[in-house]
């Protein structure tokens, strides 16, 4: 037992607790009014219930061996397909998207939890297949495989876990052998392709991506987001405001404050500094995500590793650059400090096989 915890990667476990310890700081600040209102805060208690819920998966998952995922891939992807359909047809709506299930008194969001199934397959899938990955055409089977969930998350909208799909997918390629000349016209096809693909957009994810482009084309709806966002880290300057001193947030003129905008949360109590720690602790996410797919014993721990950090890097980058305004605002959460029980879940489950992935390869050594 001594010698399997100390094999454990301490840089990661310290980086996810300090994230999950700061996302708990900023989700009580942005939700203080409503702990107010009610005298208590119901937000911060269940964060934290499905927080020390989630440290007894991690246990679970570093007690089995990764590889045992690889023999259930393929029953975990008819069960995600069939989990999205699940969706479309028992589904509730809330902010004009079809998204959530609930069961009882629990409400959870299935894409979030496709993020980590897929992962798991996709890197099943290419891991039967590596030998055979030379040719672009190749990885027709694959990007298959993948559009089926992409395609039903699409439908319910949400483009953002669309795209995460993307990322993922990307990532693995990669890790297989994908040449960068092949993302370029993979990209050139796109380009070409999008006065179709948007036709296919909903109206209010139009709206998005003209307000990105001139977020004073409607400051007062589609565009109100992102203005607020930036005078709220632009108003926290070096040092910030203070814990719970934020007036934009604090005064509710910062939409969804605890969830997709929580960055601004940061960057205005917090300021530029609060903000840099923060990216930091990021960085050495990735970099233990990627250290750690390139020391994996094998090519489906390398692409279980590469999978999960490709995810964790597309969420960052598109989170932050939506509330700085250099990204088009989707729905995709900050990992490990966004509020939201099925977020959280999923990345605490990936943690915890990228946790595994790396115990294994540092058993090897003994």
């Amino acid at each position: 037992m001594r010698r399997y915890i100390r094999n454990l990667d301490w840089i990661l476990i310290l980086t996810v607790i300090l994230l999950t310890g700061i996302g708990m700081v900023l989700i009580a600040s942005a939700t203080h009014g409503d702990a107010l209102a009610s005298g208590t805060n119901r937000f911060v208690q269940r964060q934290g219930l499905f927080l020390a819920i989630n440290v007894l998966v991690v246990i679970g998952v570093l007690l089995q061996d990764y590889h045992s995922l690889k023999r259930i891939s393929l029953p975990l992807y008819a069960f995600t397909v069939l989990l999205l359909l699940g969706v479309m047809f028992f589904g509730h709506s809330s902010l004009g998207a079809q998204r959530w299930i609930q069961v009882g008194p629990v409400t959870f969001q299935p894409s979030e939890f496709s993020k980590a199934f897929m992962i798991v397959c996709l890197a099943a899938f290419l891991d039967e297949r590596s030998e055979y990955l030379e040719q672009w055409k190749d990885y027709i089977p694959s990007i298959l495989f993948m559009l089926v969930p992409f395609f039903l998350v699409l439908r319910q909208p949400d483009l953002g876990t669309a795209l995460v799909f993307a990322a993922i997918a990307f990532s693995m390629f990669w890790v297989c052998g994908f040449k960068m000349k092949w993302i370029g016209v993979l990209s050139g096809a796109f380009i070409v392709a999008a006065p179709v693909l948007w036709q296919f957009l909903h109206e209010y994810q139009r709206n998005r991506i003209r307000v990105f482009l001139n977020p004073e084309l409607d400051p007062f709806g589609a565009g109100y987001h992102v203005i607020q966002s930036k005078i709220a880290i632009g108003s926290g300057m070096l040092w910030g405001k203070g814990f719970m001193q934020g007036t934009q947030s604090q005064l509710n003129f910062l939409p969804e404050n605890h969830t997709d905008f929580i960055f601004a949360v940061a960057g205005e109590e917090f300021g530029f500094i609060g903000s840099i720690v923060i990216l930091l602790l990021y960085m050495l996410l990735i970099w233990r995500g990627l250290t750690i797919a390139l020391n994996a014993e094998d090519r489906f721990g390398a692409l279980l590793a590469s999978g999960i950090t490709g995810m964790y890097l597309f969420h960052v980058f598109v989170n932050v650059g939506m509330t700085i305004g250099i990204m088009p605002v989707t729905g995709v959460p900050l990992p490990f400090l966004s509020y939201g029980v099925s977020s959280l879940t999923t990345n605490m489950l990936l943690a915890g096989i990228l946790l595994n992935i790396n115990l294994r390869h540092t058993r090897l050594q003994f």
